[in-house]
């Protein structure tokens, strides 16, 4: 797929070579920094020697922290402009399902621009997203040539093969049929985890699968090696698992899972994740309510 072409002057950067596999070039240390009058980027890396290229445009750009979050759409909110050619993305900020899709959009920094956000209040839901946009009433979803998809897991892989930028699912063979089996593997993981939170009853064997998992590639900390769209299929889940079996059940998931910790660490290296992360607080809260009350 083709780079947008942003115009960047070389000074310094920060390169994570498991994210971008950029023209081949055997270093040591790197520092450049890309930057332009209106949106200047940093990357530095400094390491063993590695053979890499230097991307044209970084998917991680830094602007993407300064993005104008908008508020929330409610019942009492008018709809924003349907079907006019513009791309928009529904979700709701909370929701780990649509965060997927919105992780997906930050990853390329010319999707800011051409994927409008609309953020949803599901607890308060305007009539106008189901009677006009998505009849599933829920979110994620995204608008795009006149046509309204859903489901978190379609849409990611939809926004990596429709939209411009570095690919994020892998040409190896192997890295591909490992994808689909983690892929299918997630309600599973997600169904245990859950029922062991209801149970009161913590099963070792559930983060020990991806333990397992992010030990099969060696060429990085992520789950195919380098940073792949099952990272962030799986990434927003784990975010909220962590912080409530840490102090809700006083269950470290990191505890002996060396590969885990180093995932989690790099993670939330990454900006385009980081930046829509919630506080720990509320996830803890959240899933206080709903589960402590039942035990």
């Amino acid at each position: 797929m083709a780079s947008p072409s942003t115009g960047y002057q070389i000074h310094s950067i920060n390169f994570n070579p498991h994210i971008l596999s950029p023209s081949r070039t055997k270093f040591t240390s790197l520092s450049l920094n890309f930057s332009n009058a209106k949106h200047p980027l940093k990357w530095n890396h400094i390491g063993s020697p590695r053979m890499f290229t230097v991307p044209v445009v970084s998917i991680m750009a830094s602007r993407s922290s300064r993005e104008l979050l908008p508020p929330a759409l409610d019942s009492s909110s008018e709809p924003p402009a349907i079907f006019d050619g513009t791309p928009k993305l529904y979700i709701s900020y909370a929701c780990p399902y649509a965060q997927r899709t919105w992780i997906a959009r930050n990853l390329n920094q010319g999707l800011q621009e051409k994927i409008q956000l609309v953020p949803i209040d599901l607890k308060n839901r305007p009539d106008w997203y189901k009677e006009k946009v998505y009849p599933a009433n829920k979110v994620p979803s995204l608008e795009h040539n006149n046509e309204v998809k859903g489901e978190s897991m379609d849409l990611i892989r939809y926004i990596d093969s429709n939209f411009e930028g570095p690919s994020l699912f892998p040409d190896d063979h192997s890295k591909r049929e490992f994808a689909e089996e983690l892929y299918s593997y997630f309600d599973s993981f997600y169904k245990a985890v859950i029922s062991s939170l209801k149970e009161d009853k913590l099963n070792d064997a559930t983060f020990d699968f991806i333990e397992t998992a992010l030990s099969k590639f060696v060429d990085g900390p992520f789950f195919l090696g380098t940073f792949s769209l099952v990272d962030i299929a799986y990434a927003p889940f784990i975010e909220r698992f962590q912080p409530f079996l840490l102090e809700g059940k006083k269950y470290d998931i990191t505890t002996g899972r060396t590969k885990l910790a180093a995932w989690i660490e790099e993670m939330n290296q990454i900006e385009a994740y980081t930046i829509t992360k919630r506080d720990p607080k509320e996830h803890l809260e959240s899933y206080k309510r709903r589960f402590l009350s039942q035990v």
